[in-house]
């Protein structure tokens, strides 16, 4: 056990590649409101790979830890600054936490056993993680047109049932919950845009999706040439149109929660 502040990041460096995280990584209310029903009673949490503070409760005391300076530079003015760590080391003492969070992060983490445990070393009650369950990605139009994004996932997530496993010895039960994605979601992870195909041309969109780091240059390059000439030629809409009028996708997000 060590409470030294560690730096160390994950698997993308978001000091280069996060620029654009707090304008196009909004929290969507309706998800948040769904975390924050999870953490239950707790009145104190940690929020764990915190990135530029999407998702942190207002009511209550959060602490939030974030090892990427960019990150932590594009916090809103409302949330207070987040502390310079990772999830495998972290500055606290045991037990001081009523419930943590990690929202759309553990995917980063280098060593995802490690953090979870240091997590629920200083966490009394639930840990609530925002997840991908990478087997439901082939329900997405996307990865009919770039597999190799899906692919990118599950080797950096692993399966839903492998997250469960690690989460099996820290906890006295694990629940998994479904993420109804409105057709608005302001959140631009991948699944938020099965109905705005179009975004999927625009850079910033991509940087802004840490999978695209895990698929080569040209694959890329290729697959925003086809889907550019299918919307173009309406190729895209005589296959997929439908998906641009589905209220709701019930797509790969699931929140995990770890019961103390």
């Amino acid at each position: 056990m060590s409470n030294a502040v560690s730096a160390r990041g994950g698997d993308v460096n978001y000091d280069t590649t996060g620029g654009g995280y707090a304008s196009l990584r909004r929290p969507d209310p309706r998800i948040a409101a769904q975390a924050h029903h999870l953490l239950g009673d707790a009145r104190t949490v940690i929020n764990v790979g915190a990135g530029a503070g999407s998702y942190e409760p207002q009511d209550r005391y959060v602490v939030a830890v974030e090892p990427f300076a960019t990150m932590r530079s594009q916090r809103p003015r409302h949330l207070a600054p987040a502390l310079r760590a990772s999830a495998e080391s972290l500055p606290f003492d045991d037990g001081v936490f009523d419930a943590a969070m990690a929202m759309l992060t553990i995917h980063q983490w280098p060593d995802k056993a490690a953090g979870l445990r240091e997590v629920r070393r200083v966490t009394r009650g639930p840990i609530v993680v925002l997840y991908f369950d990478v087997d439901e990605f082939k329900r997405f139009w996307l990865i009919d047109y770039i597999p190799e994004l899906g692919e990118a996932d599950r080797s950096r997530f692993g399966s839903l049932h492998e997250f469960r496993a690690l989460l099996a010895p820290i906890s006295s039960r694990v629940d998994v919950h479904e993420v109804p994605i409105a057709i608005d979601c302001t959140d631009g992870f991948t699944e938020a845009y099965y109905a705005r195909p179009e975004r999927f041309l625009d850079p910033a969109v991509r940087a802004a999706q840490s999978a695209w780091n895990f698929v080569p240059t040209e694959v890329t390059e290729r697959f925003v040439a086809r889907l550019r000439e299918d919307l173009a030629s309406g190729a895209w809409d005589a296959k997929y149109a439908a998906w641009r009028t589905k209220p709701i996708f019930h797509g790969a997000l699931r929140p995990v929660v770890a019961q103390g």
